[in-house]
Parts: structure tokens; C-alpha cells; sequence
């Protein structure tokens, strides 16, 4: 596994035209390998930090530095060996945690398991979360997690009408309670809408 990461060149206009919604970032992501169609499992977001912007990337093939820069700072990619990192993780351990999530939830039509809607009210994205926690590998105490930002995204694809994405940004302390678990999670990802910015979760001792 690799975990990657690359200044979004903001300030350029020709550069970032297209950049305004979630498919053309994952059509970015997807341009970032020299296997160009071949369709693997890639988790990324974008970070927002003292006024810059990131696309963060965690992929199971290393991304080629020229490519993931199409949209970039010229020499802000990095690329580290992602693996290493969380096999030094263990039960036990209280980790600091950011995690962007697609909050939602199946309605039941007729008995059955019907359409997805959105969980748009803090209250019941905080619950869509910790309702996770256990079956990713990890708990947190309430008071210790917070939704740092909540909102709408973008998605278009092609031929079909755009779309709004719920979104909530979660920032706080866990406890990882099962290795495996959770280890599983950091390589691929919690909830929804994977390939669209969501589920991946950083993590960084306390």
C-alpha cells in the first residue's frame, strides 16, 4: 500500500478548470497510474490546510509523480510506503483520527430495502458514525469526536444529471480494539461513495 499526497495547484486557472466536482477529481485520481483503465481500489480526499488544498491518495500501486501533478504543484507529490505504517499498529492504541464520510441511510418501501437518503442534520451524521465504530475496529468516547465540517459535494457522471452528495468531516481521539479490523479499514475505507472522496481515514499517535 502507498499513501500519497500533492499541493493542488489552486492559483492556476488553466489547470483547475475542470476541477468542480467529485468525478473530475476521481477521473484525476484514476490518471495517476501508468495502468490507465485498469480499475483497482483507491481511497482519497481533499485536505484543506492554512489556505492551501490536497488530494490525498491511498492506492494499492504506486501513483506515477508527473501524472498525479496534472493538477498540482510541480514538485508538491509525495509518495511513502503506507504499508510499513500501519503494520505498526496494535490493540490498544489511541490514535488521532480525520475521516470524511457519506453519511446515509436505506429507507424501507414495502417491507424491503428501498433508496438511499442522506442524513443532512448533525445529530443523526454523528450517529451514522459512531453506529460504525465497533465493526471498523475502533472506539471513541462521544465527547472526543467531532464533525469539523459538514456540507454538499458535486458528483457528475457522464450521462447522467448531477447529483449533491452529503458530506461530514469527522476529527477526534479512538482506541483501536481489534487489529484486523481496523487495519482493514485504513486500506479500504469506510461507508459510501469510495471512489468519490469519502472513507478514507488518516490516522497519527496522540
Amino acid at each position: 500500500m502507498y499513501i500519497s499526497r500533492v499541493e493542488v495547484d489552486i492559483y492556476n486557472r488553466q489547470k483547475i478548470r475542470d476541477l468542480t466536482h467529485l468525478g473530475a477529481y476521481h477521473n484525476w485520481v484514476e490518471q495517476s497510474f501508468k495502468e490507465a483503465g485498469v480499475r483497482s481500489r483507491k481511497l482519497w480526499r481533499i485536505d484543506k490546510i492554512n489556505n492551501k488544498k490536497y488530494l490525498l491518495l491511498v492506492s494499492g500501486e504506486k501513483p506515477d509523480v508527473k501524472l498525479l501533478e496534472k493538477y498540482g504543484v510541480a514538485g508538491s507529490a509525495i509518495t511513502k510506503d503506507y504499508t510499513a505504517y500501519i503494520s505498526k499498529i496494535k490493540k490498544g492504541m489511541k490514535l488521532r483520527f480525520r475521516l470524511v464520510t457519506n453519511p446515509v441511510h436505506a429507507v424501507m418501501e414495502d417491507g424491503k430495502r428501498g433508496s438511499e437518503k442522506p442524513h443532512i442534520t448533525a445529530e443523526f451524521q454523528k450517529k451514522f458514525f459512531m453506529d460504525r465504530t465497533l465493526k471498523n475496529g475502533f472506539e471513541v468516547i462521544e465527547d472526543e469526536v467531532n464533525i469539523v465540517e459538514r456540507g454538499f459535494e458535486v458528483l457528475r457522471k457522464s450521462g447522467a444529471k448531477p447529483v449533491k452528495v452529503v458530506k461530514a468531516t469527522f476529527e477526534g481521539v479512538l482506541t483501536v480494539v481489534d487489529e484486523d479490523k481496523f487495519k482493514s479499514l485504513l486500506e479500504n475505507g469506510f461507508g459510501k461513495k469510495k471512489a468519490y472522496g469519502f472513507g478514507l481515514m488518516t490516522v497519527i499517535p496522540t
